[in-house]
Order: C-alpha cells, then structure tokens, then sequence
C-alpha cells in the first residue's frame, strides 16, 4: 500500500517569522545636500535657500525621505530643520541620515512594540533570502526580543534552517 505523501514541514509545529513584512510600505528617498553646497564642501546660506525654495518638493509626496550629506562637509544643524520645513507638507516621514540608518532604526521602533509572549515556548523560524534590503541590526533586535521566550530559534527557509539557539531541557 502505498504512503500518502506528508508535508513534514507544515505539520512541524515550526512558525516562521518574515522581517519583509514589517518593511516600510511608503518608498524612501534621499535627499543629499552635496547637491546643494558650493564646491561641494560649503553651505552658503543664501545660495542654499534660493535652491530650497525653488526644488520640487511634490515629488516627496507620501514617501519617506531621508536627508543626509554624502559630501566630507560640516552641515550645520539648521540646514537639516529648513530642509524639513520644505519638506514635511509632502514627504509622510523625514529622517536625518541614510536610507540604511532609517531603516535600522524603523526596525527597532516595530520590533518594540511587538509583544512576544505568544512564541513563549515554541519553534521560531526567522526567514532569511529577503528579497527587501531588511538591515542585519533588525535579526539581531528579532533574535533578542525571541531568546528568553522561544524553544528555539532558527535562521532560513523551514526546509533548510541554520540554528541559532535552543532552550536547554529542564
């Protein structure tokens, strides 16, 4: 007779946990202000809010916009405040740093406000091959946040896992 074919996998008991899901949904973008210095190393303030005054700034419209200076220049802080004065009838969120930056810290404000307690005791699977640049600081905060909760803990896909830590037996 002949066996039916088991899905070992979906009767494991194993949950697995996709960090993509909690990716930001409004698109990112960036505002260098290099493009906005003299020489590419100095802010004329003049100069600088003549061009602020005549940028598109719709094009910001529902994003999340990320400012920072990719240029080897000091930027004073007021710089980053009037970009933000233009920017914030449009852009949904405006951050002070790169889109890598922004997204280590929109990680951790989700992931803190997420309550564990429902993976006490269980199998947890983190999803890796993320195709969502998720930052490795966001696996890390995962990691912490499941340890004292989790039976166990692995990294991958549920038919090929990596462990990474396992409650010892009582």
């Amino acid at each position: 007779m002949e066996q039916p074919i088991v899905n070992r996998v979906a009767v494991s008991g194993l949950i697995t946990l996709n960090l993509e899901e909690y990716f930001p949904q409004a698109e990112l973008k960036a505002f260098d202000l290099k493009d906005f210095l003299f020489m590419e190393m100095i802010l004329k303030e003049k100069d600088f809010r003549a061009a602020l005054k005549e940028h598109d700034w719709a094009q910001y419209e529902g994003k999340v916009l990320h400012v920072f200076c990719s240029a080897d220049a000091i930027i004073p802080v007021w710089a980053y405040m009037l970009v933000t004065t233009y920017a914030q009838p449009f852009a949904q969120d405006i951050f002070q740093g790169t889109a890598e930056e922004y997204l280590k810290v929109h990680y951790r404000e989700v992931l803190e406000s997420i309550d564990f307690a429902e993976y006490a005791d269980k199998r947890i699977v983190i999803k890796g091959c993320s195709n969502k640049p998720v930052p490795a600081a966001a696996y890390m905060i995962l990691t912490t946040k499941l340890r004292p909760l989790a039976k166990s803990i692995m990294y991958g896909e549920p038919c090929s896992t990596v462990p990474i830590f396992k409650q010892p037996r009582k």
